[in-house]
């Protein structure tokens, strides 16, 4: 929450009270500190002040404190916990990822009771002031600024106007289609990486004798068009089996078809015509991408005759070899309703690619884009952006959200200044993919190491009175990311439990605050009804909402890395904890279209009040003193053993003394505060 900056100066304050031999640490001692710091120098210097009337000032303040005899650390004062946590709501409220001087500065001036304060108020240093400089850098003094050369930009060449082109040849394969084959030996084409699997299918389903017609299905981005365009390489480089010796790869342009087509009749020859000079090809393969749009294409009103239709009787006899491609959503909806066009394909599914794979597709495509940019890509940058692609960029896919990183890094490196445009680093990744997921890039900067290091440290900052269920928590979530658990569970399964009010749900938030993923709330009390549990995994066929998918699979789908939380988990319906049971063993969930949700990046948390009552009633005996007892025993009559022995943790949060509360009281009253300065 702190930058090192700041850290640095928060030790040196404790330092500078040691060595005064003073029992507490105060307000002025972190102001005595920022004083010593080139930031906090700049800030005060920019908004009008003296910093050496200030030190004079602290000096005479430390001079009239009493020494302390004993050897203990001094103790932090009520005024400091103030000052911080006034300015961890200041970072919170504007959206930046950790405090550093210049909102601790804010801080102190707010804090009007102290000397430290009165010493900068003493300077004529007002609030706005600070805020003014911290926000906008506009100085309340006029600093001289250096002149800086502002960046270069390479001029565009202007291209050159082509001159009117002759018509191609009357042949409708030139006309109508793009030769895939000519365009990879003409080196126009990427390379295919990977997809063995998919390509050897492929190639089976076309040395068929009939239904010979492959089609690709996949998520938008996962490189359907690219295997039918390494399918095309395969063949000019001759890595293809001896019956496909000779075949050549067609696009059909259906654009190209429709365009000009004045007169009925028009459309329909202009298809037949393709149909025939293909099928004087005998080893000719037509590929129509975004295959679902032919349903339709070119049909009159009130007519069926459309290029689907004309295409049925030639793929049924084999005449002609056809590849297409579409998404699972258009398949479903549109090419599948076709019964008679859907049975005539073989269907192949590409998947997304795992984050290795995708790592091995960046590394082949590298050299195309440093051509392309004129510059080089480390080795780190190229892991990054497919690490961060998967990791911030949501609702698309691998491996084409990874490219389209690496190519604007490029192009954001490229329009630097001469001299700095030799390489992409790790740096420049980050700053594209903050751009693109609109994330503050401070969050990218921390490792994951660095998170969980601090995670214990950070969330009782935030979630007072729960240091036992916080430790609990961060010791589960430490074993999963050193990777001691089961690689096909999700990261971590709590079950909170405890009085209301006391934390359970704030913690919750706080987590996936600190981790920098995202969080998604479900209220269990919205699924008390059976039927109710249909929204969570979508309605099944015939009924509202089939089209729609599900709740909590569609949030798992757009943000892989996230924080689920159901809250009040004890008044959901009971058939919801059996579908909790395959998420928690397997860390997978297949919505109502069959599409499977990944919950392997997911920290699932499900909190209850179950036991609250127990924990609060007093026992006449032996056993008054554990509270737990009872309450252990509310738990295992409300869940099912098969649902307890899968979680990870049944985290029990105690009630809160009166010195918690009156903390949390005043945590609040700070948020109070920031929110009436807005």
């Amino acid at each position: 929450m702190f930058t090192k900056d700041l850290e640095m100066c928060l030790m040196a304050a404790q330092s500078e009270a040691i060595d005064r031999r003073h029992e507490y640490l105060c307000v002025e001692h972190i102001l005595y500190a920022l004083l010593h710091n080139d930031a906090g120098l700049n800030v005060i210097r920019s908004c009008g002040g003296d910093t050496t009337l200030i030190k004079q000032d602290l000096e005479d303040f430390f001079s009239q404190q009493e020494e302390f005899d004993g050897n203990k650390l001094p103790r932090q004062t009520r005024a400091v916990q103030r000052v911080l946590h006034l300015a961890i709501m200041h970072v919170n409220s504007s959206g930046k990822a950790s405090a550093d001087v210049g909102d601790v500065l804010v801080a102190i001036h707010r804090e009007s009771q102290s000397y430290a304060s009165y010493f900068l108020q003493k300077q004529d240093i007002t609030r706005l002031d600070l805020l003014n400089y911290i926000s906008h850098g506009i100085a309340k003094v006029p600093v001289e600024e250096e002149e800086g050369e502002g960046p270069e930009y390479e001029g565009l060449e202007d291209e050159e106007e082509e001159n009117e082109q002759t018509r191609p040849e009357q042949n409708p394969l030139n006309l109508y289609t793009q030769n895939l084959t000519l365009q990879a030996a003409e080196n126009r084409i990427d390379p295919l990486i990977g997809r063995e699997n998919e390509i050897n299918r492929t190639l089976r389903i076309l040395c068929r004798r009939r239904k010979n017609n492959p089609i690709y299905v996949g998520d938008p981005g996962v490189g359907k068009t690219a295997v039918a365009e390494g399918l095309a390489l395969q063949i000019f480089k001759g890595d293809i089996p001896e019956i496909l010796e000779g075949t050549e790869v067609f696009a059909l342009d259906i654009g190209a078809l429709l365009a000009g087509t004045k007169f009925r009749g028009d459309f329909e020859q202009r298809i037949k015509a393709v149909l025939k000079a293909l099928e004087k090809r005998p080893g000719s393969i037509l590929f129509i991408d975004e295959i679902h749009t032919i349903i339709g294409a070119g049909a009159t009103s009130g007519g069926s005759m459309d290029v689907s239709n004309l295409l049925k009787p030639a793929l049924a006899k084999g005449e002609i070899r056809c590849i297409g491609s579409t998404t699972y959503e258009e398949y479903k909806k549109i090419f599948e309703k076709d019964r008679a066009l859907a049975r005539r394909f073989q269907r192949i599914d590409i998947t997304e690619p795992t984050l290795a794979e995708t790592i091995k597709i960046l590394k082949g495509l590298k050299s195309r884009y440093e051509k392309h940019h004129k510059l080089r890509y480390t080795a780190g940058s190229i892991k990054t952006a497919a690490e961060l692609a998967e990791k911030y960029i949501n609702e698309r896919y691998l491996p084409d959200k990874a490219i389209d990183v690496i190519d604007e890094a490029g192009s954001l490196v490229r329009l630097r200044p001469g001299t700095k445009r030799k390489t992409v680093a790790v740096q420049d990744i980050e700053k594209v993919v903050a751009g693109m997921a609109r994330v503050p890039v401070e969050r990218m900067n921390s490792t994951d190491k660095d998170k969980l290091r601090e995670l214990k440290k950070e969330l009782q900052m935030q979630v007072f009175g729960q240091d036992e269920a916080i430790a609990t928590l961060v010791q589960a979530i430490k074993r999963s990311r050193a990777g001691l658990h089961h690689p096909d569970h999700p990261i971590g399964s709590f079950l909170f439990t405890g009085p209301t009010g006391v934390g359970k749900t704030e913690l919750a938030k706080q987590l996936a605050f600190i981790m920098g993923i995202n969080f998604e709330r479900f209220d269990m009390s919205e699924y008390m009804e059976k039927h109710t549990v249909s929204r969570l995994i979508g309605a099944p066929p015939g009924y509202v909402g089939f089209d729609q998918g599900g709740m909590l699979t569609d949030a798992v789908r757009k943000n892989p890395h996230c924080v689920i939380l159901l809250d009040e988990i004890e008044k959901a319906h009971p058939d919801i904890f059996n579908i909790l049971l395959q998420v928690m063993d397997h860390a997978t969930l297949t919505d109502n279209n069959g599409r499977e949700a990944d919950f392997r990046n997911v920290v699932l948390v499900m909190t209850s009040n179950v036991g609250a009552k127990e924990m609060g009633s007093t026992t006449i005996g032996f056993g008054g003193s554990t509270p737990k007892g009872p309450s252990k025993k509310a738990i295992e009559k409300m869940f099912s053993p098969e649902f307890r022995n899968r979680l990870d943790n049944i985290i029990t949060f105690s009630g809160l003394p009166e010195e918690v509360v009156l903390m949390v009281v005043e945590k609040m009253l700070v948020e109070l505060e920031v929110k009436l300065q807005q």
